[in-house]
């Protein structure tokens, strides 16, 4: 059984993802300093909520420069919806800087004719490449997404999946090294999610 440590700044989906890991026999542990990592295997970044609240929020817990030494020491990490845009530099939805770590920012959904913002509700993910979270010719693996901004790394070849919405595709999953993250919610994506966070946990070395 792993330590799991999922990031508690005040604006995560802290219930569902901590429900969804335990029904998966890991153990998880609320991480608000430094000094709790340290028993961890891997570390998740929730996120619900607008960006520059939740950067602010994130900097008040001075985790910030430990989770950039997490990443870069090549120990698994995962960010979840507003927590895989607060990898990125900048975005559209604030004037605050991301974290950084992944180079691009975050943009807002284009207003398509046929499609609503908030994008919210249920689509296929499209895998583009190898990668832990699915095959590449894996069909039928339908996720839930609640969000109005999207990722647009500087590096397209971090994208690992996307989604069609309407005539473009969105980012789906990023993935570099230890580092996933992931724009829809794998905890509410119910077998999907599962399956997802399963071959995530067993990715951890």
């Amino acid at each position: 059984m792993f330590k799991i440590g999922l990031i508690d700044y005040g604006m995560g989906n802290i219930h569902s993802v901590t429900k969804a890991i335990q029904s998966l026999e890991e153990e998880i542990i609320l991480i608000k300093n430094k000094q709790q990592t340290r028993d961890c295997k891997a570390l998740i970044l929730p996120g619900v909520g607008a960006f520059d609240p939740a950067i602010n929020n994130l900097n008040n817990t001075e985790l910030v420069v430990d989770i950039e030494k997490w990443i870069n020491s090549g120990k698994s990490f995962l960010g979840i919806c507003l927590g895989l845009q607060l990898l990125f530099e900048t975005s559209d939805e604030g004037s605050s800087n991301g974290l950084g770590i992944v180079k691009g920012r975050i943009e807002k959904i284009p207003q398509l004719s046929d499609q609503r913002i908030p994008h919210v509700g249920w689509c296929e993910l499209l895998p583009i490449r190898k990668n832990r979270l699915l095959k590449e010719d894996e069909l039928n693996n339908w996720v839930y997404f609640v969000h109005s901004y999207h990722a647009v790394p500087s590096n397209p070849d971090l994208v690992a999946a996307n989604i069609n919405y309407g005539s473009k595709k969105l980012t789906a999953i990023i993935e570099h090294d230890n580092l996933l993250a992931c724009q829809f919610h794998p905890e509410k994506s119910g077998k999907t999610g599962e399956k997802i966070l399963r071959r995530w946990l067993k990715s951890i070395q």
